[in-house]
């Protein structure tokens, strides 16, 4: 987790966002979703510096507001106290205006917070393969879902629960190995030529 959740990045010299896709999303966040692994945090710092807004880990607001981090939460009050302090943060963070926001791969799950995203937010799912989360997530030990006998079946099975529900999202993007900025240029590419209806959302 980072130390801050908010962080404001000036955009990389000579790549400034376009004004008309700026324009055409309304205000809204972009709003990162997928599995634990997949590169949310890292490629969403990148992403915000190249359209020259502010980052959010959505993770890192909840543990600074809880004065707790994720693992303590999950073993001290279990998952469902966490899923409901994730629901009222990011509430509050859709609110705070257009930011690209990073959050946790059960997030998306929660159809109220999945409706906020909607009406507020435009959602990009960060899709990955199994053997690639595994390897990534290897490097860390902080993952309160995969502290079991078992993390690679644990992985599995939340990729068949979550993967209908992340397909939900207005953009699609693979998150494989290689290069992070080819990823926020697959991103990019794809947000210049979103329309956004009146309801939130992709038209």
């Amino acid at each position: 987790m980072t130390s801050d959740a908010k962080d404001s990045l000036p955009a990389t010299a000579g790549s400034p966002p376009q004004a008309s896709a700026l324009a055409a999303w309304d205000g809204r966040s972009i709003v990162l979703v997928g599995l634990m692994g997949v590169g949310k945090t890292t490629i969403g710092r990148r992403l915000a510096q190249r359209l020259g807004l502010a980052f959010t880990d959505a993770d890192a607001a909840i543990e600074e507001a809880a004065g707790q981090n994720i693992s303590e939460i999950f073993a001290q009050h279990g998952e469902a106290y966490f899923r409901d302090g994730e629901r009222r943060v990011i509430a509050r963070l859709l609110e705070e205006g257009p930011q690209v926001l990073a959050t946790g791969g059960g997030a998306f799950m929660d159809p109220s917070t999945r409706a906020k995203i909607t009406a507020r937010g435009i959602s990009v799912w960060l899709k990955a393969d199994l053997d690639v989360l595994m390897r990534r997530v290897g490097k860390r030990s902080t993952r309160p879902l995969l502290k079991n006998d078992n993390p690679r079946h644990t992985m599995e099975r939340l990729m068949s629960e979550r993967y209908p529900v992340y397909a939900e999202a207005d953009i699609t993007v693979e998150s494989e190995e290689g290069p992070h900025d080819a990823v926020v240029d697959n991103i990019i590419r794809k947000l210049e030529g979103l329309k956004i209806g009146s309801q939130g959302g992709a038209a």
